[in-house]
């Protein structure tokens, strides 16, 4: 009698206190009966022990990643150490030894009339359409995620459709355009037709269409207008995504060849990708054009670095939201 009574007690201590009271109910029978306890799998960080990779899966893995690094870091490694090796015969694999280097190729490339010029040409073009981007970007998902006004999903559907469009189609309308309003051989003709950016006006939308509404009501009824909302609610909160956005239209500009090879006619208005592959038809040599590609990469290189904290929030956050 007492042995089902006490057994009636831990059913009903199990069906009190869940599947955590109810592993130690069945331990305090087990231990009470004189039975072994039952085996539980071991957890570590959360994990349980059956999902645990194993010691080969673990090697197998490193091996993977390490092989992994190693093909996508070696070009990098290839263009520095030939670029510090001015005067020598290429020879694979003999040439990326990293012995007998000498930085003369930068001294002649950074000694260059042109290429202090291009470096300046592509800063600028980079880094106003970078702001021109976002500014514009910001204010259009703004207006199309939390203002209501006639037309407005026909509209931006009418606007995203434009992704659809390749950009090959529109470059030559473009350039004729710009060519007739004396845009050519400038910076505004180079920059402003890259600002309409239907992508960046997509991820905006989509962020800030996901912040609450009540916020923003309870601005207006403190009495802050419409621009003073934008400016002191919704771009603080727009951190992660602007980052993210500005490196990669950063990046885009940066390394954009087609356009600056159109818009620039004159040396004076070349980027550095279009005036490094200019200097493969003069006949440089093979170092120095290294070197101009590696001055071209470190700019960008350094950029990501600033931005990765952001930029990773930024890509975290877009994955949790959509």
């Amino acid at each position: 009698m007492a042995n089902v009574t006490a057994e009636a007690v831990d059913a009903g201590a199990d069906a009190r206190g869940g599947s955590a009271d109810g592993a130690a109910g069945s331990d305090g029978r087990a231990a009470r009966r004189g039975l072994p306890r039952p085996r539980r799998p071991r957890e570590r960080d959360g994990i349980p022990r059956a999902l645990r990779p194993s010691t080969g899966g673990k090697v197998v893995r490193g091996v993977l990643l390490t092989v992994a690094s190693v093909v996508m870091v070696f070009p990098f490694y290839a263009m520095l150490v030939l670029s510090l090796k001015p005067g020598a015969a290429v020879s694979l694999p003999g040439s990326l030894a990293p012995w007998h280097l000498s930085g003369s190729s930068y001294g002649a490339v950074l000694d260059a009339q042109d290429v202090p010029r291009w470096l300046l040409n592509t800063v600028i073009y980079s880094v106003v359409s970078v702001v021109g981007v976002l500014v514009l970007s910001s204010l259009a998902g703004y207006a199309f995620a939390k203002k209501r006004f006639r037309g407005r999903e026909t509209m931006f559907w009418s606007f995203l459709s434009m992704v659809m469009v390749p950009y090959h189609v529109t470059m030559i309308p473009t350039f004729i355009m710009m060519a007739k309003l004396g845009g050519v051989d400038t910076y505004w003709g180079l920059i402003i037709p890259t600002l309409a950016n239907a992508q960046a006006v997509f991820l905006m939308r989509q962020f800030i269409k996901d912040l609450p509404d009540e916020m923003f009501e309870a601005a207006r009824l403190d009495g802050c207008s419409e621009l003073r909302i934008f400016v002191s609610i919704v771009l603080p909160l727009l951190k992660p995504i602007l980052a993210t956005l500005g490196t990669f239209v950063f990046l885009w500009h940066w390394n954009d060849f087609l356009w600056p090879l159109v818009m620039g006619q004159s040396s004076d208005m070349r980027t550095l990708t279009v005036g490094i592959a200019s200097l493969q038809q003069q006949q440089v040599p093979l170092s120095q054009v290294l070197a101009g590609s590696v001055i071209a990469f470190v700019p960008i290189f350094a950029a990501y670095l600033a931005g990765q904290r952001y930029f990773t929030e930024g890509v975290t956050g877009s994955a949790v939201k959509g």
